[in-house]
C-alpha cells in the first residue's frame, strides 16, 4: 500500500511576503523586494528576499570577487587565454604558492607566487568580513552566535592550511594551491611526505566527528520526517511541551538502541560534532611537520601501529641530499 513519507514539501502555505522584524537605528534597510518561487518552496521556504547586505557584506563580496578573478584569470592565462582549453582543463588548473626558495617573502614576483599571495589575502579578508557580518546579524536579531562560531571552526582549518602552518614552517610553499585536483594532489603528497595522515590521532578524531555529524544529521532528519504526520516539524513546541510526535520519536530510539536524545539535545550533539571536525583536523595539520615529522613512526612509538618488516631498501628523500636546492 502506498504510504505518505514526506520526502519533499507537498503542501506550501502561501502568505503575504514578510520583510522581517523592524531594524534598530543605525542599520541599513534590507535590499530587494521579496518574491515567492514555488520550486524553492519544495526544499524550504518559498520566499526569497529581502536580504540585509550591509557594508560588511558588500566588502566581503567585493574581496571574494577579486580573489575569484585573480585565480580564474591566472588559470586562463596558463592555457594561453584559450576558453575551450580552460573549460576542458579546469579541474586540473592551479594557482600555485611561491616556491620553497622564496621562504616567507611578502612580495615575490607575481608569476612565482605573488598572485597566489594576493588571492589568498583577498579570500581571507572575504571570509573574515563575512564572519563578522554573520556575528553582527545574529546579535542584531537577539540570537545566539552559534552559527558564527561554527563558521569560525571552518575558517580555523582554512587559516591553518594556508597561513598559520606555512608561517611556522618558514615557507609559503607549504601552503595549499588553489585548484580542484591540484589541492587534492597536495593532500595526497602531504600525507605521504609525513608518514600517512591516517596515523595522526587528530585526523582520526576529525574523521570520527565528520562521520558522526553526518550520522546524527541523517538520524535526526529521518526522525523528524517520520513523525511529521504528528506535527514533529514544530520542534520548538516539542522541546518545551512533549507531544505525540516527540514521544513516538523518543520511544523509537529508546527501543532500538536503548537511549534517546531530546528534541533539544540532538541539535547540541550535531553542532559539537560538526564544529569539532575542522577544529581537531586543524590541530592535526598544525602539528604535522612542526612537531611530528612522520606519523607512522609516531604511531609505532606509541603502540598505535605495528612495526612492518623492511621489504625494500630505504629510500633517501632527494630534498635531504647535500647540495640540492629546493
Amino acid at each position: 500500500m502506498l504510504e505518505y513519507q514526506n520526502i519533499f514539501t507537498r503542501v506550501q502555505a502561501v502568505s503575504p511576503a514578510y520583510a522581517g522584524i523592524p531594524l534598530a537605528t543605525g542599520n541599513r534597510e534590507r535590499e530587494g523586494p521579496p518574491i515567492h518561487v514555488h520550486w524553492i518552496g519544495k526544499l524550504g521556504d518559498a520566499q526569497i528576499g529581502p536580504i540585509y547586505l550591509g557594508w560588511l557584506g558588500l566588502a566581503s563580496l567585493l574581496c571574494g570577487f577579486i580573489a575569484f578573478e585573480i585565480i580564474g584569470l591566472n588559470m586562463l592565462a596558463s592555457v594561453n587565454w584559450d576558453p575551450v582549453q580552460f573549460v576542458r582543463q579546469l579541474f586540473w588548473l592551479a594557482l600555485e604558492p611561491p616556491p620553497p626558495s622564496m621562504g616567507l617573502k611578502l612580495f615575490p614576483p607575481l608569476n612565482q607566487g605573488g598572485w597566489w599571495l594576493m588571492a589568498g589575502f583577498f579570500l581571507t579578508a572575504s571570509l573574515l568580513l563575512w564572519w563578522a557580518r554573520m556575528y553582527r546579524r545574529a546579535r542584531a536579531l537577539g540570537m545566539g552566535t552559534h552559527i558564527a562560531w561554527a563558521f569560525a571552526a571552518a575558517i580555523w582549518l582554512y587559516l591553518v592550511l594556508g597561513f598559520i602552518r606555512p608561517v611556522l614552517m618558514g615557507s609559503w610553499g607549504e601552503a595549499v594551491p588553489f585548484g580542484i585536483f591540484p589541492h587534492l594532489d597536495w593532500t595526497a603528497a602531504f600525507s605521504i611526505r609525513y608518514g600517512n595522515l591516517f596515523y595522526n590521532p587528530f585526523h582520526m578524531l576529525s574523521i570520527a566527528f565528520l562521520y558522526g555529524a553526518t550520522l546524527l544529521f541523517a538520524m535526526h532528519g529521518a526522525t523528524i520526517l517520520a513523525v511529521s504526520r504528528f506535527g514533529g516539524e514544530r520542534e520548538i513546541e516539542q522541546i518545551v511541551d512533549r507531544g505525540t510526535a516527540s514521544e513516538r520519536a523518543a520511544l523509537f530510539w529508546r527501543w532500538t538502541m536503548g537511549f534517546n536524545a531530546t528534541m533539544e539535545s540532538i541539535h547540541r550533539w550535531g553542532w559539537w560534532f560538526a564544529v569539532l571536525c575542522p577544529l581537531v583536523g586543524g590541530i592535526g595539520i598544525l602539528l604535522t611537520g612542526t612537531v611530528v615529522d612522520n606519523w607512522y613512526l609516531w604511531a609505532v612509538k606509541h603502540h598505535v601501529a605495528p612495526v612492518y618488516p623492511a621489504v625494500f631498501a630505504p629510500v633517501i628523500d632527494p630534498s635531504l641530499i647535500p647540495g640540492v636546492k629546493p
